[in-house]
């Protein structure tokens, strides 16, 4: 639960300083629908209301509309006065002070520029980029027939073309008709023997030997690749301040939970 709540308060406080100057969409009765009950009503939903389509904004309006009007006719039957409904607002009175005071204390917790700095140098390794590749191959059954592919490409004028060619006519791998090509990709997405021989081509070369995988044998051809490096720490620092932070606001909000266990007179039945 505790995570819960925590997620929900990180979520508010990033959320806060959008939300204070609320523009209005329109009033029912005189209670007008803001930028507030939007956010409320999308919230989870990992979707920004301004990107909406203005068909989808005005289905998301309409909603509130009707959500607001059947509230007032909830309110004008006398609901307030039902025991479940006293009992069902104290639950909420509850929940909503304990999600208003965490996000209280959140907003205190800060991360300095020496702590962001600190994490990142003795981090380093989860700001890498992977090594990335784009390349085509064939795919065939034996090494003969992947030795006789190569023999080809050797003579060839148009290494790339005829590759290609070459890929089209004789592949059994399913991207045979794109003329063997397996678009960008991890290395680390390959078996081993793949993405080894592949690592080790320079832009433009193709291998000169039959590379053996559980699949059968490949000629891979390279046509670009960006190798794995570190982010500078300005790209990362802001990702950086947010996991010092809530790392920081776990441990505070656990500390208190223990203390306040200590003086509590907790009774389990």
């Amino acid at each position: 639960m505790r995570k819960t709540i925590l997620s929900v308060v990180t979520a508010l406080a990033l959320t806060a300083s959008t939300l204070s100057a609320a523009e209005t969409f329109a009033s029912v009765n005189g209670e007008e629908i803001t930028t507030k009950d939007v956010a409320q009503l999308l919230r989870g939903q990992n979707v920004q209301f301004e990107a909406l389509p203005k068909e989808s904004k005005d289905k998301v309006i309409q909603q509130l509309i009707e959500k607001t009007l059947l509230t007032q006719k909830a309110m004008k039957s006398g609901i307030e006065k039902d025991a479940k409904y006293k009992e069902a607002l104290d639950k909420i009175k509850e929940y909503l002070a304990l999600e208003l005071w965490m996000q209280k204390e959140f907003v205190k917790v800060k991360a300095s520029e020496a702590e962001q700095k600190s994490f990142y140098d003795k981090n380093k390794y989860k700001f890498k980029t992977p090594d990335t590749l784009e390349a085509r191959h064939i795919l065939l059954k034996t090494e003969a027939e992947a030795k006789d592919i190569i023999s080809k490409l050797e003579i060839a004028k148009n290494k790339k073309g005829s590759f290609e060619e070459l890929a089209k006519k004789f592949s059994i791998g399913p991207t045979k008709e794109k003329g063997g090509y397996l678009g960008k990709f991890q290395a680390k997405q390959m078996v081993p023997e793949f993405s080894d021989a592949a690592m080790k081509l320079k832009k433009g070369e193709y291998t000169k030997t039959p590379v053996k995988t559980q699949f059968g044998y490949h000629v891979i051809y390279l046509e670009n690749k960006e190798v794995a490096q570190t982010l500078p720490f300005e790209k990362v620092k802001a990702k950086i301040a947010q996991l010092i932070v809530q790392e920081k606001y776990g441990k505070i909000i656990k500390e208190e939970v223990e203390n306040l266990k200590k003086d509590a007179k907790i009774v389990i039945k």
